[in-house]
């Protein structure tokens, strides 16, 4: 068995089974195909197959997204914005929705100041697109946002039609929402 295949074995047995389940299903060490009489092992594989794991599928982790000069401008504002809300006395967040190359919502966190446990800066920025759009539907937006949106925020960004999420400095592709 090479690498590969062992890599993509370990992939699939974690991503459909997790990691606690791997004891009771992984069949570790036998080609594919070839698992039917190969008794499993009962941990996962050593530490050279990780290895070999990272290396075959280092695409995998969060990547940063190539420098992209809107997706840029947007971070800009974005930390204007938490700026803006550190000076009001928030929460230190802030998020601009993108479309295409405009911005067409944009807030700081007002958790505090409006006294609103769901304004956060992503929900906020969302219902400014929408207002300024006059629609609820923001399919091909991008949410850029200064840091990982919540789940409640997510969730937000999901029902609203959100095809992306950016956050942070290094600008890192969140994906689309879920």
């Amino acid at each position: 068995m090479n690498c590969g295949e062992s890599a993509v074995q370990a992939l699939i047995l974690t991503i459909d089974h997790g990691k606690n389940d791997i004891r009771r299903t992984a069949r570790w060490g036998a080609p594919h195909g070839q698992n039917d009489r190969v008794r499993p092992r009962l941990h996962p594989p050593g530490i050279r197959r990780r290895g070999c794991l990272l290396a075959a599928f280092a695409w995998l982790s969060e990547p940063a997204l190539a420098a992209d000069a809107a997706l840029r401008e947007a971070m800009r504002r974005a930390e204007a914005l938490r700026d803006q809300a550190l000076q009001a006395g928030d929460q230190p967040f802030g998020a601009v929705v993108l479309r295409g190359d405009v911005i067409v919502g944009a807030a700081p966190s007002r958790v505090v100041t409006h006294t609103d446990p769901t304004a956060h800066a992503e929900m906020e920025a969302i219902r400014d697109a929408a207002r300024r759009l006059r629609t609820r539907d923001l399919a091909g937006c991008v949410l850029v946002s200064t840091s990982r949106p919540c789940r409640m925020c997510e969730s937000a960004a999901r029902w609203a039609g959100i095809s992306r999420m950016v956050h942070g400095e290094a600008l890192t592709d969140a994906g689309a929402p879920r």
